[in-house]
């Protein structure tokens, strides 16, 4: 198997939270821990930006994505509500007595779409100023697209090639993000949607 990242390095390099152009990351579905379950995220320089590290692989109810000093930056949680099974990300650290709730929640959505499946996501919940975004994944679930309200692109996450156009392996992807959009409340949908679908 070729490299991940072709310029990859374990150094680490500083991650803004909003882009100011579009962003190309690698998403290593893997953790650097030894038998950790989690993965690693890179930037276009090979730098770590973003890693999840479960160190209890057997418990996947609550996941946390750090930035690349292991500092956290949304506690993620598995929430269920009657039959409904659900994420929600809280923004780190947050107080004992914040009442804030969830920045963010992403639903599977049961309605019948062609070729793939649908996932709700709320935003701004914490500020009580909620927005909706939508995930879009194909059928392989390989692939996946967040839109906003208005269906503009947010994020595109997909596999990644070799140059020569080869697949790195079904556990390597690009993920491409748009101008002026928080890179890591984008993480952390990207994080919500892989737990959802086991792959994490």
């Amino acid at each position: 198997m070729g490299k991940v990242h072709p310029h990859q390095a374990l150094h680490s390099s500083p991650t803004c939270n909003f882009t100011s152009k579009q962003e190309t990351f690698t998403l290593w579905m893997k953790s650097l821990v030894l038998n950790g379950k989690g993965c690693t995220v890179f930037d276009s320089n090979g730098q770590i930006a973003f890693r999840v590290d479960n160190y209890n692989c057997s418990y996947r109810d609550q996941v946390h994505l750090m930035d690349q000093k292991g500092d956290i930056l949304f506690t993620i949680l598995k929430k269920q509500h009657k039959l409904s099974k659900f994420w929600e990300g809280h923004r780190y650290p947050a107080k004992r007595d914040d009442n804030k709730g969830p920045c963010f929640r992403v639903t599977k959505s049961y309605r019948i779409t062609r070729g793939g499946s649908t996932y709700e996501v709320e935003l701004g919940l914490d500020k009580n100023e909620p927005y909706t975004h939508k995930i879009e994944s194909s059928t392989c679930k390989s692939t996946c697209k967040i839109s906003d309200e208005l269906g503009g692109l947010v994020a595109e996450l997909r596999r990644k090639k070799s140059r020569c156009g080869v697949d790195l392996g079904d556990d390597v992807f690009t993920m491409v993000v748009e101008p002026n959009i928080d890179i890591s409340l984008t993480m952390g949908l990207v994080v919500a949607y892989n737990l959802i679908n086991c792959k994490m």
